[in-house]
């Protein structure tokens, strides 16, 4: 793609309304505008790390044996009404009534739903354990949406529901999702903390929250110091097997919210403790037969006799991943994607546009960069260096390519890492070599 050619506004200055880093670098990097408040328009940039980070999402929920559907944003309130929670959800939920005079919603979320489709379809305990997702815009009608895409009022949401026979199967299925998300999060550069937390308006008895630790993070956290040093992608293989020691291990330190602190466990632990910042990218929930008893959704067993399958739901917030991601690798020159979810892989800068050898040479690496799978940004505008350098570290792509005559009269060219501001002189094929090795 060339930069000429992309639709990229950028911003030199900070925006007055952006309190956080990530929303004022999704602002100044041209990945997202305001449409209103709490709500964003995606634009090219932005909208690449948003697929790039729901496809990792997708990969892991698929692997761990969920199954993908979509369901609708506006849902029946007698859906609501009989699970019990359309009177006590509150104003977050954006209440509508049609043409006819019935009542809609547009839905925070879908356990009334799903519960609803399972009971239409599932009728034998032979077409169970069964696990649903889906990956969908929400609304929340927040009372005073802020930071950006971290608290806004419309969000991407990846939400999945397991139905299972009774409780030891139930939880299965949660330490399914639970080592799902911990190689998640790894897979997009995070190191996630799993900590207990309250279940609030979703309900049930067992809730993980998923924590990153950030700087600019929106609470609080404790957490034991040694989980800095775990590996999810090292450790966590597959999805065979007993994961109960898997879940066993993320959860045998100490790690709480402000809200689930011990003071007393902080004096135990001492120097062990970290007290930090932290960024919530994931909830789950296993909630038992809340929904289904309510909503009547029930399977024949082995002997004809009735069963109320037991439930849990899982949640990741994509678009709200995208804030934390910034906000987690970051410097201040701009962003520093990493590069499982880069909106481009290469940038491309030319430092001479028009120059026959400059355009030649940029040209011929750009096209055997994309011959093999690579995502290239190619700066061909007419600007001085200095502002293309200031882009291409404004939006953070791992590699930067720097491509002028002086360079290549000597037969080199500069090859930049942005995460570390590395940069060395190479030929072109040994520069080829190491972004494509």
């Amino acid at each position: 793609m060339r930069l000429s050619d992309y639709f990229l506004p950028t911003l030199r200055e900070d925006p007055a309304e952006a309190q956080i880093v990530s929303h004022r670098l999704m602002l100044r990097a041209g990945l997202v505008r305001q449409a209103s408040a709490g709500i964003y328009s995606w634009l090219p940039l932005g909208l690449r790390v948003l697929r790039k980070v729901e496809q990792i999402v997708r990969e892991e929920q698929d692997a761990a044996g969920a199954q993908e559907l979509l369901m609708p944003t506006i849902q029946s309130a007698e859906l609501w009404q009989e699970s019990g929670r359309y009177d006590g959800y509150g104003k977050e939920m954006l209440r509508i009534t049609d043409r006819h005079d019935r009542e809609m919603l547009y839905g925070p979320t879908n356990e009334e739903l799903i519960t609803d489709i399972f009971r239409q379809t599932i009728r034998s305990y032979k077409d169970l354990p069964k696990n649903l997702y889906h990956i969908q815009w929400k609304f929340r009608d927040e009372v005073r949406p802020r930071f950006g895409v971290m608290r806004g009022r419309e969000f991407l949401m990846k939400d999945a529901y397991s139905f299972d026979l009774d409780y030891e199967s139930a939880r299965k299925s949660y330490n399914r999702m639970f080592v799902s998300y911990l190689r998640t999060f790894a897979r997009l550069g995070l190191q996630a903390i799993p900590m207990q937390a309250d279940t609030g308006p979703i309900g049930g008895d067992l809730s993980h929250e998923f924590i990153i630790l950030a700087d600019t993070g929106e609470s609080e956290v404790f957490c034991h110091k040694d989980y800095l040093a775990f590996d999810a992608l090292s450790e966590i293989t597959g999805y065979d097997g007993d994961l109960a020691s898997v879940v066993d291990k993320w959860t045998s330190l100490y790690a709480a919210t402000d809200e689930k602190h011990d003071p007393g466990q902080a004096v135990e632990l001492g120097e062990n403790l970290i007290s930090a910042r932290g960024i919530e990218v994931g909830h789950i929930f296993y909630f038992g037969t809340k929904y289904s008893k309510a909503m009547g959704a029930t399977v024949a067993g082995l002997n004809g006799e009735e069963l109320i399958p037991e439930m849990g739901s899982y949640g990741i917030g994509v678009s709200r991943l995208v804030g934390a991601l910034i906000e987690a690798y970051h410097d201040d020159d701009g962003i520093i994607w990493p590069d499982s979810v880069a909106p481009f892989s290469v940038g491309v800068i030319n430092l001479r546009t028009g120059d026959v050898d400059c355009d030649t040479a940029c040209e011929n690496i750009v096209n055997k960069l994309k011959a093999t799978g690579q995502d290239v940004l190619y700066d061909d505008r007419d600007e001085r260096a200095g502002a293309k350098f200031a882009t291409m570290d404004l939006i953070g792509l791992p590699w930067q390519v720097i491509i002028g005559p002086r360079g290549l009269k000597n037969g080199v060219i500069e090859l930049k890492r942005r995460a570390t501001g590395e940069r060395e002189e190479l030929s072109l094929d040994s520069a080829f070599s190491k972004l494509c090795g």
